[in-house]
């Protein structure tokens, strides 16, 4: 929010300077994130009154002006500018002045005519881009005076980054308030005299809708003059808050908004064709707006109706049909109290925001829209001139301002500073929060314009900000300090994230909110969680699954000549669970777990000389996720399985103990299409419990003996799983302590077809591998032997294999 701080001050005017008023507004909670000079600096400027004008003796363009600066000597100065004409007023540079841009102005011969200074235009003054001409200056203003002074130039621009609860503050009235209760200097409230009812003229208004609309007020003003001027003074303050002056009307009610916080919408009233209906949108129904835009309605957004034609967005944007122009002669002054929850979201569901519903949607006073009405009545009178009708205010559903509870002994413990009753009790009178007073608890009514104030600590906070941050001592903390200690098999989402990292992953940051699409097609859930309020209309659900935003990431690496990506995420994923209750990191109804994903796309490794060139395969990726599992890597299982987002031929789900930890495989090729990559990337995605818990080195004796390496080559049936026989093998050396001789095995070949003709082609060669090593004494052959049987008889019992010869 920009405003001048001159406009503030006309409404609260402490004795400090524009340094200690941001500070302190900062400190208060309303940051103040800049503050800039209104205008550009420039010197020796003043009101210069051309009393003389004749043309140039050598030059058809120019004319040489003689210009009363109030130093009682005429000065003369050759001039270009197509408006300069006598008994015109303008801004002076004299010799010695110094322009925005270090432009210094001195004497000058300009075709052999002396020229002792300059007659400014807007853009030299850095006050606008406007250099048609001279800038004209009103006739009342004293030639010689400063032009900095005459036209209030010397002024400051707040910026303030508002958090979205102050939505009291989204105006001048509300930061001048906040200044008088910071400072103690008195607060003026803006009012107006009352306009004169002169027509006994209502526009019928029904509210068919109170959980939209709570409070309805107009009137019917006839016979303004759409054509008026805006003053010079409105122009100015609505100019340095960042308006552009449009017109009368419309600027009068921005005015009205900037400096109460009051959105109003000004109706051509001869456009209104039958009675005004308050209700919700009907599916179908089309509304062109002021921008331009014309948008498709529903019935989650309300309207303004006038006989069956809709006329603006309830609270957000009127629309073209009613909208007034410079030709405007009557109009209907509309103000109204929308809820804010009927507003929330809204704008953004069309791609656009206003004024309006960015303070509706936070809430906006109710109580006073009589005399707000009444103010920008006055203001529309006395500018635009017109007679009013009576003012129709409907009260429909206002909100209940429930009152809250402060317990002192409460307030104490949270600041951990002893603020006495009669400290609470200033500050609360001096924001307007009336109070009664229990024992030593404050009980607060919050007034109509603080929809911020709901629960015991919004008031501790109150006491806070005005009793001053800065006023409460840096105490250390008085408890003894625990150190808790950290299981050393867990390992923690730092510790993963060195992991992946230092598997040759890059880690992302997606938001957790996606598309429904995204949770359609790669995560097969037709009822996310949805939003009530997202910040996109294509961000309205939260994410089930990690893999669709990697599969983002790498689109727009690969979009932008990436040829190798690798990426992981650490997150939170959002589910439905019917018994997931709240919790820290629960909310009723949702689960919360953290997962990590990763996604390798490209070659497998980076591009060099000792290496052939080859794309990225699931074997490489299974191999990282052992990794990130550490000692635990070789008692995953991963299962054939489908999953919507992966390759039905070429993905698995993981499991450890029995237990499913994750999937792994390659995109399904419709999805890689739809991203349009040339080929899948291989993704996983893991629960970060699983990955969490480790296990302790076990510690034995190395044994001096020799190690023995003997090959097993076996038919099997094609079905059977290399996994299922070295479990096998597995169970039969932990069942046989004679057994324990064998230290490892793996699989080290994979043969497939006919051999010599006879072998049907059903069945399949797996060889593996083993090493042998006793602790205590030299293995023989005999004893090798006898191992390597009965490794091959569990075998043949469990899967019917038979030794290859």
């Amino acid at each position: 929010m920009q405003f001048p701080e001159s406009w503030l001050r006309t409404l609260v005017n402490p004795p400090i300077a524009t340094d200690e008023l941001a500070h302190r507004l900062t400190m208060a909670g309303l940051e103040v994130e800049d503050t800039v000079p209104a205008t550009p600096a420039f010197t020796g400027v003043v009101v210069g009154h051309i009393v003389e004008i004749a043309p140039h003796p050598e030059a058809d363009k120019l004319r040489v002006c003689q210009v009363d600066d109030g130093s009682g000597t005429l000065l003369q100065i050759v001039c270009g500018a197509p408006n300069a004409a006598a008994g015109l007023k303008v801004p002076l540079a004299r010799v010695g002045a110094e322009l925005p841009g270090g432009m210094k102005i001195g004497v000058a011969k300009m075709r052999g005519v002396q020229s002792s200074g300059m007659l400014c235009s807007a853009r030299e003054l850095g006050l606008s881009q406007d250099h048609a001409g001279l800038l004209e200056l009103p006739a009342e203003m004293t030639p010689g005076q400063s032009i900095r002074e005459a036209l209030d130039l010397d002024d400051t621009l707040f910026t303030l980054k508002m958090t979205p609860n102050r939505a009291d503050c989204l105006s001048i009235l509300g930061v001048a308030r906040e200044v008088a209760a910071l400072t103690g200097a008195p607060l003026s409230m803006p009012t107006a005299k009352a306009v004169p009812v002169t027509l006994d003229e209502r526009l019928p208004v029904k509210v068919e809708a109170p959980d939209l609309c709570g409070r309805f007020g107009g009137r019917v003003i006839r016979g303004v003059n759409a054509r008026a001027q805006t003053p010079e003074w409105m122009k100015t303050r609505l100019e340095r808050a960042g308006q552009r002056s449009v017109s009368a009307l419309v600027d009068i009610s921005n005015y009205a908004m900037l400096e109460l916080g009051r959105p109003s919408h000004v109706f051509d009233l001869d456009k209104i064709h039958g009675d005004l209906s308050v209700r919700w949108a009907r599916e179908g129904e089309t509304l062109e707006l002021l921008n331009g835009q014309t948008v498709t309605l529903d019935s989650k957004v309300g309207v303004v109706v006038a006989g069956d034609q809709v006329e603006s967005l309830a609270g957000i944007m009127g629309g073209e049909a009613t909208s007034v122009t410079l030709d405007t002669q009557n109009i209907y002054l509309e103000a109204a109290f929308w809820w804010p929850k009927s507003l929330a979201g809204r704008a953004r569901r069309f791609k656009f925001s206003s004024e309006a519903s960015h303070r509706g949607e936070r809430g906006v006073d109710f109580a006073t829209i009589p005399q707000h009405i009444e103010f920008i009545t006055r203001l529309i009178v006395d500018i635009c001139g017109g007679q009013a009708g009576p003012l129709d205010d409907q009260i429909v559903n206002l909100p209940k301002r429930e009152p809250v509870r402060m317990r002192l002994a409460r307030c104490h413990r949270v600041l951990g500073v002893p603020v006495t009753p009669a400290e609470v009790a200033k500050i609360f009178g001096s924001l307007g929060l009336e109070f009664t007073l229990e024992s030593n608890d404050f009980i607060v009514t919050p007034p109509s314009y603080r929809f911020d104030l709901v629960i015991e600590e919004d008031l501790i906070e109150e006491v806070a900000r005005i009793y001053g941050f800065e006023n409460i001592p840096t105490v250390p903390p008085m408890a003894r300090a625990k150190m808790f200690s950290q299981p050393e098999v867990r390992r923690g989402p730092h510790a993963l994230r060195r992991l992946a990292a230092a598997r040759d992953y890059q880690e992302v940051v997606n938001y957790s909110f996606v598309e429904a699409a995204w949770e359609r097609d790669y995560a097969g859930n037709d009822t996310p969680v949805k939003l009530v309020n997202p910040i996109a209309s294509h961000l309205s659900v939260m994410r089930s699954s990690l893999i669709p935003g990697l599969v983002a990431n790498i689109r727009h690496n690969a979009n932008r000549k990436q040829t190798r990506v690798r990426l992981f995420e650490l997150g939170r994923v959002f589910a439905r669970d019917a018994a997931a209750q709240d919790g820290p990191l629960e909310v009723a109804g949702v689960r919360q777990p953290l997962k990590v994903a990763g996604a390798a796309w490209g070659p497998s490794v980076e591009e060099q000389w000792g290496a052939p060139a080859r794309q990225v395969d699931f074997y490489d990726v299974k191999m990282d996720v052992e990794a990130l599992f550490g000692t635990r890597g070789a008692r995953l299982r991963f299962e054939a399985a489908t999953h919507p987002a992966l390759h039905p031929g070429r993905s698995a789900r993981v499991t450890l103990d029995g237990k499913q930890v994750g999937w792994i495989g390659e995109l399904h090729p419709r999805w890689a299409q739809q991203a349009d990559l040339a080929h899948a990337p291989v993704v996983f995605e893991l629960d970060v419990d699983a990955l969490s818990e480790g296990e302790l080195p076990q510690v034995r004796e190395l044994s001096r003996q020799p190690v023995v390496v003997r090959d097993l080559a076996l038919w099997v049936d094609a079905p059977v799983t290399a996994q299922s026989m070295l479990d096998t093998v597995a169970a039969t050396v932990k069942a046989d302590p004679q057994l324990a001789v064998v230290q490892d095995m793996r699989l080290f070949d994979v043969w497939r077809g006919n051999y010599r003709g006879s072998e049907p082609p059903s069945e399949k060669s797996l060889a593996f591998r083993f090493w042998l090593q006793d602790r205590e004494r030299t293995l023989d052959e005999v004893r090798v032997a006898d191992y390597l049987v009965r490794i091959k008889d569990a075998l043949m019992a469990a899967h019917g294999v038979r030794q290859r010869t």
